[in-house]
């Protein structure tokens, strides 16, 4: 493992010369790794060195995000391969290995859902989650939908004609619920089928979403007519039901091609200067069966002397930063360098969508809005994942052409979404911006607050929206650790002036440039909390720190920003819940503004926001203080112990109604322990 003392390559000249030019001009993968030797990025090129030196530049404009990965990369490996489709199927298997943190193509805001199959447990749970980063290599995630309510739909029917677990927790401890005494589950919660039967289930229900609906049909039909001719009737009624539940969820498709039995995919992209919008629609025996939805950011680049734009053609070439293309041209050459530019960010889509689903999901067709630049290299990759050919091809007439056309269409009413939702955040920001009389519009937006209840279980939180919308990565929650907020006294003043002293309490050393403190707390390696020492491009700063509260409030986070000298760098304000009052320091009287105004609700979204995420983590705290709070009084029983018993109960009242030996079973309680637990309850 590297010293922790080792610098980044980006401050060590010298070390980051020597190392690029170590790395050759051929094709291939590079990893890059931080100071604890874990992969931050997998990436592939063409030539080696011509893309890795990329990052380094000065003249480079990264996006924030790589920017950020750049500043901790402390290593950099390669592996040279003979060709680039080598390299695309070797990047493919890094990436699903060991599924770096900023191997993120598209924009990840959670905005579009998916449909999660956690296949690394016993009995799988099926599930819609908005975070795509999977807990285990084996689960498996379907989408991004586009259509929230329809797959929420979907999902609903899909439990309704297969006897799926309805419950993430067991609602008995000893026997099942009414589910499945109707039908509706097979008793997973207490083992009344194997998991081999019930994994058979899910894999029928995973080809719904692979889009498999019509080949599970033809599945499901024989094993109908089997237990009829067998007399078992009872089983062949319940697979005809599941037969006319699967065709009822096809019937309601909107889209149908006429005599078209070949399984295909159709993805198109509309863009403007800041946002590229990506649709992709699966089409399966002439059926949509699904719409997918990707979204990237493009900024503006600096202009020419030509007085077109710039293009970043390295990073367009290897495809490997959306956020890095523009699909502006010089006069002249629209057209063309348009399809080139806008055939790279297709490729890029369609490389990281493949690589995250099975080969079964993989169609035997492509059609796409732009010829793609290295189409020949993704669908020879595609044709030996799937084992049989996969043809690539950008329609020009008819139907297939039609399609395409529709595809775009969808991705323009996308992008015209955006842009209405992007003007209004636009517009908040330059308000918000005049009643505070700002410098510049408030791009990062900081919001706090504290939640308990008479002092106990003191949290707080931080939200932070940027250009107007939530940045959930950005979220954090504190535990409040001043020994003088405790139940029974309260003290906001002091729990706000202690989470903002630890938000931005400078480093001690040099060499420290993690905020430890509010790390130790939350567990997030990856933001980079000391504005004060990193790059502008990269720097948390907040252009706006917002306090849920009035002028007490305001003062006691003032007091502690002037202690740190840090008063005149951050803009503070404060938010009363009441009258919806604007509070500056130093001003005993509220601002003149109308609560209806865009720059009072965005503050007001931001202040709602904080006191949502400040009260579900109090909850969560207060829950867990409660179920630990009984077992503290059984003598021998440590917190070790107690968390041992509640992840095999669930429940302090199923613990309660166990007898000494299922108490005697739990790994760490003996039967001494046990009986003492069970006297505890039965006294």
């Amino acid at each position: 493992m590297p010293s922790t003392k080792t610098l980044p390559l980006v401050k060590d000249s010298e070390r980051l010369e020597s190392r690029l030019k170590e790395i050759p001009a051929v094709p291939g993968v590079y990893l890059m790794r931080d100071e604890s030797d874990r992969i931050l990025y997998v990436g592939k090129s063409k030539k080696l060195r011509n893309r890795v030196r990329s990052y380094f530049r000065e003249s480079q404009s990264l996006s924030p995000r790589i920017a950020m990965m750049v500043q901790q990369v402390r290593e950099i490996e390669f592996i040279a391969t003979d060709t680039e489709a080598e390299a695309l199927a070797l990047e493919a298997n890094l990436v699903k290995q060991h599924q770096p943190y900023f191997n993120v193509l598209l924009k990840d805001d959670k905005k579009y859902p998916y449909l999660c199959i956690t296949w690394s447990e016993e009995y799988p749970r099926i599930f819609i989650t908005r975070k795509r980063r999977a807990g285990s290599a084996k689960d498996r995630y379907y989408g991004p939908y586009v259509d929230t309510g329809a797959l929420r739909s979907t999902l609903h029917l899909i439990k309704r004609i297969f006897p799926l677990r309805q419950r993430p927790q067991p609602l008995f401890k000893d026997r099942p619920c009414l589910n499945y005494d109707i039908g509706r589950c097979v008793g997973v919660c207490q083992g009344l089928t194997s998991p081999e039967e019930y994994r058979k289930i899910i894999q029928k229900v995973a080809m719904i979403f692979q889009g498999r609906t019509e080949e599970l049909l033809d599945i499901l039909e024989p094993q109908m007519e089997e237990a009829a001719e067998n007399l078992n009737f009872e089983t062949a009624a319940r697979i005809r039901d599941q037969i006319k539940g699967l065709q009822s969820l096809s019937a309601g498709q909107k889209v149908s091609l006429p005599d078209d039995t070949v399984s295909r995919d159709a993805i198109a992209l509309a863009a403007d200067n800041q946002h590229a919008c990506v649709q992709l629609f699966q089409i399966r025996a002439g059926q949509l069966v699904g719409r997918l939805g990707f979204m990237a950011e493009i900024p503006r680049q600096p202009p020419l002397a030509n007085g077109g734009q710039e293009l970043s053609q390295s990073l367009v070439k290897d495809g490997q930063e959306l956020s890095q293309l523009s699909l502006s041209s010089p006069p002249g050459q629209e057209g063309e360098r348009v399809g080139v530019e806008a055939g790279a960010i297709l490729q890029r889509v369609l490389e990281e969508h493949y690589q995250n689903v099975e080969s079964v999901e993989i169609p035997s067709e492509i059609s796409v809005q732009y010829e793609l630049p290295e189409g020949e290299i993704l669908a020879d990759w595609l044709s030996n994942r799937k084992g049989r050919k996969v043809t690539i091809l950008t329609p020009q007439r008819q139907t297939k052409a039609e399609l395409i056309e529709m595809v775009e269409r969808n991705a323009e009413y996308e992008l015209a979404r955006m842009q209405r939702l992007s003007d209004r955040n636009s517009q908040a920001m330059e308000d918000l911006a005049e009643i505070l009389d700002l410098p510049e519009v408030p791009r990062r937006i900081e919001g706090y607050d504290i939640s308990h209840i008479q002092g106990s279980d003191a949290v707080a939180s931080r939200v932070v929206f940027i250009d107007g919308l939530p940045a959930n990565q950005h979220y954090r929650h504190y535990k409040i650790k001043n020994p003088e907020v405790k139940s029974g006294h309260s003290d906001d003043f002091a729990s706000l002036a202690e989470v903002i002293g630890r938000r931005f309490r400078r480093k001690e050393a040099e060499g420290k440039s993690k905020n430890e403190d509010e790390l130790s707390d939350l567990g997030e390696p990856q933001e980079l909390s000391n504005f004060s020492s990193v790059s502008h491009t990269i720097s948390d700063k907040p252009d706006l720190i917002m306090i849920d509260g009035g002028k007490g409030q305001l003062s006691a986070v003032v007091d502690v920003l002037r202690e740190m000298n840090l008063l005149e760098e951050l803009r503070v304000v404060s938010l009363a819940k009441q009258r919806e009052e604007i509070f500056l320091p130093g001003e005993s009287l509220p601002l003149p503004t109308n609560s209806e105004q865009a720059g009072v609700q965005l503050l007001r979204r931001v202040r709602d926001e904080a006191h949502r995420f400040a009260v579900s983590f109090h909850r969560d705290q207060r829950s867990q203080r409660m179920k630990r709070s009984r077992l503290d009084e059984i003598p021998g029983l440590g917190h070790h112990r107690q968390k041992q018993l509640l992840a095999h109960f669930r429940s302090i009242d199923y613990l309660r109604l166990a007898t000494p030996e299922q108490l005697a079973e739990v790994s760490g309680i003996g039967p001494r322990l046990a009986q003492q637990i069970y006297d505890y309850f039965h006294p």
